[in-house]
């Protein structure tokens, strides 16, 4: 009998999942933590990751892990230095292609594209990154259409607020990370609207952006953007996913530790905030996927107890999750 919650990955360290059903398995495309000795930073420089591995189940609750090894490594990306952070695949006619966010070599976050024949890779990078993407956490969601879109960015280390300036920058306030020079900090108002992150559908090819970027505007009931004091506004990690015809874009709130999602009508929103996923969890990250594996829905995240709350080895962990009648999603309870 299967118990859950389980760790997916007792033998290394892997975080920051996203999962997907490919020929009747499960597969989950994890960031891969190791210990760099690279100082702690509040821009995440002590995450230090240099590859990507996937990991395959025919069975998330009670089969051990198939890890099919090392899919990417940074140094066979030309534009990549260092730093590869959160990733995502997508399948379109037999290929699968991988977005995934690293650093060039300026120490500017971007997102590149891998493409494979098999969703086992390996990966071959594209020789550039995608034009006009930058930041990180890319969530890549194909729609019911075929259509696939990018939802991404992350705030301090993650760097949207390069581009996504405030209304009004501050001397104190919400911080919101280092700015463009890496010597200043920016800051906002706790009653101006939070920053958003950004989305774009991409071409056909996958190769690159379809349209510009546009801001996934996460409102209240009243239809107003979530503020930026608000512990429940977006910070990084974004996740799309459809359950019942409706949109749900879910994320981590960053420095106040949640998972928290909000519904939508369509893939670009507005999308109306609903509740919190799961609450904090040990160690300073939180991010998470969403998937349906033969008619049960999972909530993957990590945690740190298992590195004793060392916050850049992190462990994948898995818990059903359920929703209610009205489609809202029960709070998953962390054990």
């Amino acid at each position: 009998m299967a118990k859950l919650p389980r760790y997916l990955f007792p033998s290394d360290y892997m975080a920051d999942p996203a999962a997907h059903v490919f020929n009747g398995k499960l597969y989950i495309y994890p960031s891969h933590d190791w210990e760099a000795g690279a100082a702690f930073d509040d821009d995440g420089g002590h995450f230090q990751m240099k590859d990507y591995h996937v990991l395959s189940f025919n069975d998330i609750e009670n089969d051990e892990a198939t890890d099919h090894g090392v899919i990417l490594d940074v140094k066979d990306v030309k534009w990549a230095e260092k730093q590869m952070w959160d990733s995502d695949v997508v399948e379109k006619d037999g290929k699968y292609y991988l977005i995934f966010s690293a650093k060039d070599y300026n120490g500017v976050f971007h997102l590149g594209v891998a493409i494979a024949d098999r969703p086992e890779g390996p990966f071959i990078a594209q020789e550039h990154p995608i034009r006009g993407a930058y930041s990180i956490d890319p969530c890549v969601f194909k729609d019911d259409d075929g259509q696939v879109y990018c939802y991404y960015g992350g705030l301090w280390g993650g760097q949207l607020q390069w581009n996504v300036a405030p209304q009004k920058v501050l001397k104190e306030g919400v911080d919101l990370g280092p700015a463009p020079d890496r010597k200043t900090q920016l800051f906002t108002a706790p009653d101006m609207p939070a920053l958003p992150s950004l989305m774009a559908r991409m071409s056909d090819d996958l190769l690159q952006f379809a349209e510009a970027p546009r801001q996934v505007l996460v409102v209240d009931k009243d239809g107003q953007p979530l503020k930026a004091g608000d512990p429940h506004r977006f910070f990084e990690a974004s996740w799309m996913h459809k359950y019942n015809g409706k949109y749900y874009f879910s994320y981590s709130t960053g420095d106040s530790h949640y998972l928290c999602y909000a519904i939508g009508d369509n893939p670009y929103g507005p999308f109306t905030y609903q509740g919190v996923i799961l609450e904090p969890v040990v160690g300073w990250t939180t991010h998470h996927c969403i998937v349906e594996f033969k008619g049960q829905w999972y909530l993957l995240y990590h945690d740190c107890v298992p590195s004793n709350d060392i916050t850049h080895l992190r462990s994948l962990k898995v818990q059903r999750l359920f929703y209610n009648e009205d489609g809202t999603i029960k709070t998953v309870v962390n054990e």
